[in-house]
């Protein structure tokens, strides 16, 4: 097991090397630092001592072991539309990125997963087949047009829910939250609905794919010979044989929940990180840019390596494996 967590963070630290020196690159070949900062009408003078004062006309090494140096840090500079703090402006923004993307993942689990089980377990029944047409809908349909349709329907039509916006917070030291507030809650509902439909979709797709498998297997035909009752058959052994697939697939998802609430955030006006990120874009914002890009490789890497972690929680054949390559040693 330890020899196992330290390969993947081994792993981890050359994905978090390549991923900060595409950032990097960013900085090099996407337009002039010095001419989005100054301008063009900044005198020849100025501009050679602002490329000596951000560093620009060292070698590439040593500029990005500066950068990576920085970056383990905490610094990523300035932003060149507020001239801010880049790591005070992503921190700002990112517990409400965090807080919708948990939000979304939990309605996609909570309801992906039992309705995958039923489906499973009683695939020819109508709700069943119910589910399944609505599932294709959730994949179809592209994110944008999810919110627009639920902002019509609850905001407009009726008037229930909030259109935009974060509502009512309450920071608890660094972190903001409208978790404890009504307005908050409200507020969170639609944006957590849209950004987990496509999620909830695939995880009842692939929970029900699972189980009708796993329930055709011979140790599942052994254990009802047995005379286990179904509850025991399908919950302590089918259920719990589909859940790797699931927990590799929940586990990429939540992160491409992250980096991919840009859509939701906009649609909603959600101040995220996505929103900053989507803002930086359309003003060639590159710290920003490329600060997003490092947070987003960070966030995959350690969910990947938690995912990892739980195969050998889940999955015994991993575990006799590595008990067996120990005793071999």
């Amino acid at each position: 097991m330890i020899a196992f967590i330290v390969r993947r963070l081994v792993q981890a630290a050359l994905v978090m090397l390549a991923v900060a020196f595409i950032a990097f690159a960013m900085f090099n070949f996407v337009g002039d630092p010095v001419a989005i900062i100054a301008g063009q009408d900044l005198p020849a003078e100025q501009r050679i001592q602002l490329r000596k004062d951000l560093g620009l006309d060292d070698p590439m090494p040593v500029r990005f072991a500066r950068f990576v140096g920085n970056a383990v840090q905490g610094n990523f500079g300035l932003s060149y539309r507020t001239t801010q703090p880049v790591g005070g402006m992503i921190a700002e923004r990112l517990p409400a990125t965090l807080e919708l993307s948990f939000v979304a993942a939990l309605f996609a689990l909570f309801a992906g997963i039992p309705m995958g089980v039923f489906a499973g377990l009683y695939p020819n029944s109508w709700i069943s087949r119910l589910m399944m047409t609505v599932s294709l809908i959730g994949v179809s349909l592209p994110t944008f047009l999810i919110g627009i349709l639920l902002i019509y329907i609850f905001a407009v039509l009726l008037g229930w829910l909030p259109s935009f916006g974060r509502g009512e917070v309450i920071r608890l030291g660094f972190w903001s939250t409208g978790l404890l507030t009504l307005d908050g809650l409200k507020a969170i509902i639609l944006p957590a609905i849209t950004l987990g439909l496509f999620q909830l979709t695939l995880i009842m797709r692939l929970v029900r794919a699972e189980m009708l498998e796993v329930l055709r297997t011979d140790y599942i035909k052994f254990a009802r010979a047995r005379g286990l009752s179904n509850r025991a058959v399908h919950f302590g052994h089918a259920l719990k044989n589909t859940m790797v697939p699931v927990i590799t697939i929940t586990g990429l998802q939540l992160g491409a929940i992250i980096a991919f609430a840009i859509i939701t955030e906009t649609v909603f006006s959600w101040p995220g990180v996505g929103l900053l990120f989507l803002q930086s874009v359309l003003y060639a914002d590159i710290p920003v840019m490329s600060t997003y890009l490092v947070m987003i490789g960070l966030v995959f890497v350690v969910i990947n390596l938690i995912v990892d972690m739980l195969y050998f929680v889940v999955d015994p054949r991993l575990r006799a494996q590595g008990a067996r390559a120990g005793g071999a040693k």
